[in-house]
């Protein structure tokens, strides 16, 4: 990593982050508030490495929301409060944030202003009231960087660590911010980061759970979400987030499992990066199929976090079956898991469309392995491929991702040999039979609708009429059926056999 061995940034790096129109509208504002502004955290943190910013965050002494009530005014941007107690506020301006915020904590100065923040690596400054007044800085061609915790030194060494022992007790959320910067950035924690976090995990209880989740959607977005959950765990701040997973711990599976049902979902998680780094990989012949789903809005973090929870049913279905020789069991987990997930998503306060798509998932995980089985002993038909594909929709592509993911995760002695393999072809099946089937119904008009219902079979409109519009869309699928009079015929011995 190339990080400047003296304190200093070049003034190109600094003046272009600012747009020529930026940078005259805050000289026209800050001619009406005098005073030192720095461009702070994050932001210098990104120029250091050679990152693009994805946003500009400028510290004024006082009176941060005035400064961007006035750049809104200047702009015409849009004027966002930040925070309820913070003096804080972003101007939304041609697809670009700038953040405003005033020294924290009552701090005097920059530099005790910067001690006050979480991590070292985000506790870094840059002096712009110079550019802004007079088209210049101290040094000529470079730019000082203020550094009072030795963040540089941190950030050339890619170690996470926070900047005093107070740290986290100012605010807990500042615990679960350390995993999220070590995973986006692919840094290490300094070993006293992780004691401290063991010691104050408990204090994470009293974070909102919109804070917290947006945390966790930023670690499943950064490519090492399995090596961060498995940090969380080792602290035990995992526990105090997501306490479902722990009843998962130490609980044994079936041969077919080398893992207990926590490390076999932490497992899913890793492999499903695995997976999603390469999907041709492991679906040779539908890459172009895996691709076109994963570009969907935040369908990738989405499959992780049903890798992670996909088993969380499995304690409170475990059983015994002692007809077949004291064999593990867990009926019916995939359908819990989606109940738990639910719940846990509602706490976090998810949206409801990321819900359902993830209970969904978590819900229909096992009948790929169940129809891969039946192919694997001759006996899989069209008609269980289509209510899988019916059920399941366009997340298709999504549950055998999840599949693979879980079947790479699970190496038990029993574990078929070649069940990537299956999973993989039985993928291939399915599009073959959404192609030769699904399509063309779906592509046509139907059969019969429910004002034929109503009109040739004397209905009344009901929750009913979508079941057997349903079934005879499934028979249309199956080729059973072809035309109206067929269809109305299945639909009348449908309804008497209700």
């Amino acid at each position: 990593m190339s990080i400047p061995d003296k304190k200093r940034l070049p003034f190109q790096v600094v003046v272009g982050l600012f747009p020529p129109p930026l940078r005259s509208m805050l000289a026209r504002v800050h001619a009406g508030l005098p005073g030192k502004i720095f461009i702070a955290g994050g932001t210098v943190r990104d120029l250091l490495l050679g990152r693009k910013p994805s946003d500009i965050d400028l510290t004024v002494v006082r009176n941060a929301r005035e400064w961007a009530s006035q750049l809104a005014a200047e702009s015409g941007g849009t004027y966002i409060l930040l925070g309820r107690e913070e003096d804080a506020a972003r101007v939304a301006w041609k697809g670009m944030d700038i953040d405003f915020s005033s020294f924290r904590g009552g701090a005097a100065s920059i530099e005790t202003e910067l001690r006050k923040r979480d991590i070292t690596i985000n506790s870094m400054a840059v002096p712009v009231h110079d550019l802004l007044d007079a088209g210049s800085c101290d040094g000529g061609n470079d730019i000082r960087v203020i550094d009072p915790v030795h963040g540089l030194e941190d950030l050339a060494a890619g170690v996470i660590r926070v900047t005093s022992q107070e740290s986290f007790r100012a605010d807990p959320l500042r615990m679960l911010r350390a995993f999220r910067f070590a995973a986006v950035l692919g840094f290490v924690l300094a070993p006293d980061v992780s004691e401290q976090v063991h010691r104050q995990r408990q204090a994470i209880n009293s974070v909102s759970s919109e804070r917290i989740a947006h945390e966790l959607d930023l670690i499943m977005g950064s490519g090492r979400a399995y090596s961060a959950f498995r940090a969380l765990h080792d602290c035990g701040l995992l526990w105090e987030i997501l306490p479902e997973l722990k009843a998962g711990a130490g609980m044994e599976q079936p041969a077919s499992h080398h893992l207990d049902v926590f490390d076999h979902c932490l497992e899913a998680l890793g492999q499903m990066e695995q997976v999603l780094n390469d999907p041709s990989q492991y679906f040779p012949g539908n890459t172009s199929i895996m691709e076109q789903y994963l570009r969907g809005r935040n369908r990738s973090v989405l499959l992780k976090w049903a890798a992670l929870f996909h088993d969380v049913g499995k304690p409170v279905t475990f059983g015994i079956n002692e007809d077949k020789g004291g064999r593990i069991t867990f009926y019916n987990h995939d359908l819990q898991g989606a109940d738990i997930f639910t719940v846990i998503a509602r706490r976090l306060r998810w949206s409801g469309r990321d819900t359902v798509l993830v209970a969904r998932l978590i819900a229909g995980h096992m009948r790929p392995f169940f129809l891969a089985n039946n192919e694997r002993q001759g006996s899989l038909t069209v008609k269980a491929c289509l209510r899988l594909i019916r059920a399941i929709g366009e997340d298709l592509p999504g549950l055998f991702l999840l599949a693979m993911a879980d079947a790479l995760a699970g190496k038990g002695e029993s574990s078929p040999e070649e069940m990537e393999k299956e999973v993989a072809d039985l993928f291939s099946r399915m599009v073959q039979v959404e192609k030769k089937y699904v399509a063309p119904v779906r592509s046509a008009q139907p059969l019969i609708t429910g004002n034929d219902l109503i009109q040739e079979l004397k209905m009344t409109p009901g929750p009913m009429f979508r079941q057997i519009l349903e079934h005879v869309e499934e028979a249309h699928m199956e080729q059973l059926i072809h035309t109206r009079q067929q269809a109305l015929t299945l639909a009348e011995q449908y309804i008497k056999s209700l």
